[in-house]
């Protein structure tokens, strides 16, 4: 029995290896010539769709305007612009998009961990600093000097929306910070506490 237990195991790792050098996949399904055609028709669009607070939330009171958090869900949950409706960027589709934007006409204002300064445990700023070449003096010179490189998720949520059709979109463009009275939050966090102390400071 176990000799032909070894047998059948053995074709089966045989078939396999026939199977994984004979098969030619397609390529897949990325294109970064769509993509950088993409950011060149966005960077005009976006540059004249960046606002200041006073008009991001005078905005966020008209009808039909839709505050997308497309941050994760954990960071959602916790804590969000009050009102924001929520798809984690991971999970656009245009399905999913569809679900949550009622139209490609719809107004949408979109906000990032980096537009909020006071509490970098829910709002924690997306930077990459500059690296040097180990044991290298003088690389490490100009490297400390260099501009840490944002990283913020409002970019490449604005470039797809765009290219999934929304082009109605506004990114807030300051850097608020949390304890703002304009502003309200939602979430765990914020239901933990009084109003008084809504937009909780990291310690």
């Amino acid at each position: 029995m176990k000799s032909r237990i070894v047998v059948i195991s053995v074709l089966l790792l045989a078939a396999n290896a026939g199977l994984a050098q004979d098969t030619n996949y397609p390529k897949a399904k990325v294109s970064f010539d769509d993509f950088k055609g993409l950011v060149a028709e966005v960077e005009t669009h976006r540059a004249s769709r960046l606002v200041d607070f006073n008009t991001f939330m005078k905005m966020s009171k008209e009808p039909g305007v839709i505050i997308l958090d497309t941050r994760s869900t954990f960071r959602f949950e916790r804590i969000h612009v009050k009102g924001a409706r929520h798809l984690a960027f991971t999970d656009f589709t245009q399905d999913n998009l569809r679900k949550v934007i009622p139209s490609f006409e719809t107004k949408i204002l979109i906000y990032c961990n980096n537009n909020f300064d006071g509490n970098q445990k829910d709002f924690a700023s997306k930077i990459a600093l500059p690296r040097a070449k180990p044991g290298n003096a003088v690389t490490t010179q100009f490297t400390d000097q260099a501009k840490p490189v944002m990283m913020a998720l409002n970019i490449p949520t604005y470039i797809n929306l765009y290219g999934y059709g929304y082009h109605n979109v506004y990114e807030l463009h300051e850097f608020v910070n949390v304890n703002d009275p304009r502003i309200a939050f939602e979430g765990s966090v914020v239901e933990q506490k009084p109003r008084s102390l809504a937009n909780p400071i990291a310690k």
